[in-house]
């Protein structure tokens, strides 16, 4: 049976709110959660970028059942490989075996504030392997000395491990991550239907393993608005991933959309309350074999009536239509 999740996209909400939402997702029965790891908004008019650790913490000791996860982390430019190994085995405790690691090769919108430049695709991907193996080698309670291309790590240990070390998950968005992570990942993380990248992950090794993957919705029973809103913060959406890695802050992003339409966010993001609508824009996601599907509702302050309508309205038709 495909899961259905909710998104804490911190670019949306403050902290608190943040987690009054995924305590609302839970009550309300969705399966899962995942959580977004950014510096930046996208756009200035999303207006939020808290730092997604906190929250994460606070979101375990206020929900009981949901599981959470990064959605997701980039372990090697912002953030030390070994100190996410910390963080992550931290959470792995505080939430009692409920929490997964996301991981990701990163943004220059949110990895450029510690300077250094932003390397090639390629260079990042390498740092991306490299973290994995310093992550893992922490996870199984190693005394750590590791002197690779991209990283140092001198006698680290993790003190506080969980008895079962968080899964890992790696996002794909072509060949060459396909193969890190069916080689390095417990499951796999993209944001786009496509069916390649999933075939690509089973045939690098990870046949058998969840594919998580994520769809923005605009819910809204105005439509009007509910287009209005998904163009006003969601337009970058479209540019893809090859783009929207590179863009270095949310100006970058004003620019380069000012030219996208209304109509043409509208055409790929469901906007509104026809919820035949939002269930026709999942299933392309369970035909390119995911089985967890996780909900990003534009807009910080739609966050709690979409997830009233989707208790009542969009979560059993989801389940109807998705039913095996």
């Amino acid at each position: 049976m495909v899961q259905i999740g909710y998104t804490m996209l911190t670019e949306h909400s403050g902290p608190r709110d943040l987690v009054d939402h995924v305590v609302a997702a839970e009550d309300a029965g969705f399966d899962f959660s995942v959580t977004s790891d950014h510096y930046f908004p996208w756009l200035a008019s999303q207006g939020h970028a808290p730092y997604a650790w906190t929250v994460l913490g606070a979101a375990a000791q206020a929900t009981r059942r949901i599981p959470l996860m990064t959605y997701v982390t980039c372990p090697t430019t912002r953030y030390h490989p070994a100190v996410v190994a910390q963080k992550a085995a931290t959470m792995q405790l505080l939430s009692q075996g409920r929490f997964r690691l996301g991981l990701g090769s990163g943004e220059n919108l949110n990895e450029h504030v510690v300077g250094g430049g932003w390397p090639a695709a390629s260079v990042r991907l390498e740092k991306l392997e490299e973290a994995v193996v310093i992550i893992r080698a922490l996870f199984a309670g190693e005394e750590l000395t590791h002197q690779g291309r991209h990283f140092e790590v001198r006698d680290a240990r993790l003190w506080d491990l969980p008895d079962t070390p968080p899964p890992i998950g790696v996002a794909v968005s072509g060949d060459r991550s396909c193969r890190l992570a069916g080689r390095l990942a417990d499951l796999v993380i993209a944001t786009q239907p496509r069916a390649e990248l999933i075939d690509a992950f089973d045939r690098y090794g990870g046949a058998g393993k969840p594919r998580v993957g994520q769809i923005p919705v605009s819910y809204g029973t105005d439509r009007a608005a509910a287009v209005a809103r998904a163009h006003d913060q969601f337009r970058w959406f479209g540019f893809g991933w090859k783009v929207n890695s590179e863009i270095p802050g949310p100006a970058g992003f004003e620019g380069a959309s000012q030219f996208v339409r209304p109509e043409t966010v509208a055409e790929s993001i469901p906007c509104g309350d026809d919820v035949d609508a939002f269930v026709e824009a999942v299933l392309p996601y369970a035909d390119a074999g995911f089985d967890e599907i996780a909900f990003v509702q534009v807009g910080g302050d739609q966050q709690l009536p979409f997830i009233r309508w989707a208790e009542q309205t969009l979560l059993p038709a989801l389940r109807a239509a998705l039913r095996p």
